[in-house]
């Protein structure tokens, strides 16, 4: 299966690294949705053992060299996760996002993406080492997504302000709801189509997700990706399976 080049270095240099067994493929890239300069690339590497110290320098350090070079602009992230974590879905793992290392938990969306559509570049196939994503698995992923972050960003309505913000929620709710009545996942594409905003607005969507640098008006686009999100996640609080 032919990668992204900044993905194949990623996996030679990893190779070289005792304590990393496998090196996953996940996100857009993994449903055939990747568009490349407008997409990230989102990837899983499993360890051997926590990352200490010296190991997360160590992949601070590949992650830098990449990202000034090979992943130039390809927006590459990867979250690092122990094998011995792996079952713990609360868990957080070191990853590496728009430069800089992060903690984040390996969220059950992502868990989905790798059993259901996901593929090894390192070490074993995903469905191989990760539990099976059931149609009830997959909402209530997108069910503790509703609830988690997007329930907090909507208490920040001057975060969707920022277009990348606005764009994201947009999709996100549209994938969440497509989540919680089917229990399948949604591209982001296809999530844009689905998406409660505007026809005006949706053709920007569609615009920018092919990588022209079409502007919407920043208030209203706000406005309405705010309102949206804020009705998508108070249907999700009060238990509604679909909407």
């Amino acid at each position: 299966m032919d990668v992204p080049p900044a993905v194949a270095e990623l996996a030679a240099r990893l190779k070289g690294v005792e304590w990393v067994t496998d090196l996953f493929v996940a996100g857009s890239l993994a449903t055939g949705d990747h568009r490349p300069g407008v997409s990230d690339i989102d990837l899983v590497a499993l360890a051997t053992r926590p990352l200490d110290a010296d190991a997360r320098s160590t992949i601070a350090t590949i992650h830098g060299d990449l990202d000034a070079t090979t992943a130039a602009g390809a927006d590459l992230g990867c979250a690092y996760v122990a094998a011995s974590a792996l079952p713990d879905l609360t868990a957080r793992h070191p990853t590496w996002t728009h430069g800089s290392l992060v903690e984040r938990p390996l969220s059950g969306i992502t868990r989905a993406e790798l059993v259901r559509h996901g593929y090894a570049v390192l070490g074993r196939a995903p469905g191989t080492v990760l539990a099976g994503m059931s149609d009830d698995d997959v909402r209530r992923a997108a069910h503790a997504e509703l609830t988690g972050y997007w329930t907090r960003a909507v208490r920040h309505p001057w975060w969707w302000l920022d277009s990348t913000i606005a764009d994201l929620g947009l999709s996100s709710m549209a994938r969440a709801r497509h989540a919680l009545a089917t229990g399948q996942l949604l591209t982001k594409t296809s999530a844009i189509e689905a998406a409660h905003a505007p026809d005006w607005l949706r053709d920007d969507l569609r615009a920018r997700r092919r990588g022209r640098p079409v502007r919407s008006p920043r208030l209203r686009t706000a406005w309405i990706a705010w309102s949206d999100a804020r009705h998508t996640t108070a249907a999700a609080r009060r238990g509604r399976s679909s909407l």
